[in-house]
């Protein structure tokens, strides 16, 4: 059996667009910002993306589905990570899991993340866990300027 390991990130910045949903791992979440995006901007499904794509060899999620394509304008993340996660299967490859970290003070994820765990779970077929991490107040992100995930994939072949 070969073991293959992929990385994945993705960072947005908010907006104050009380018009445009904040989505996080497939889940909406009640608030006055949105995330910035081409997409629905859901960087924990981008982050999964990537890893699923890196560990299989299949290049990364602005090659698959490219910000200036506007027929990816206001995607759901979910169903590009269920596309890209079919195109692994097809190159022979089956996801083992996918683990990702979220770097934010807003929204709290505790309350959703089982919701978040089994939307992005169903959508790669394979367990998908999702870890919420605070930036105290470092940086960009400590001063809520906007979101970011890191995502590790394991893919596995016969």
């Amino acid at each position: 059996m070969q073991v293959r390991v992929g990385q994945g990130f993705d960072v947005h910045p908010f907006i104050a667009d009380a018009s445009r949903p904040l989505v996080l791992g497939g889940v909406t979440f009640p608030s006055e910002r949105a995330l910035k995006g081409h997409s629905d901007a859901d960087v924990i499904a981008h982050a999964c993306t990537d890893a699923l794509l890196g560990a299989a060899g299949l290049g990364d999620i602005g090659e698959l589905f490219p910000d200036t394509d506007p027929a990816w304008a206001g995607a759901d993340s979910l169903e590009l990570l269920a596309e890209a996660t079919r195109r692994v299967r097809e190159a022979g490859w089956e996801p083992g899991n996918v683990d990702a970290s979220v770097v934010t003070d807003h929204p709290k994820l505790a309350p959703m993340r089982d919701e978040m765990q089994s939307r992005l779970s169903a959508a790669v077929g394979a367990p998908v866990t999702v870890k919420g991490r605070r930036p105290e107040g470092l940086g960009a992100l400590g001063r809520g300027e906007g979101v970011a995930c890191w995502a590790v994939a394991v893919v596995t072949s016969s």
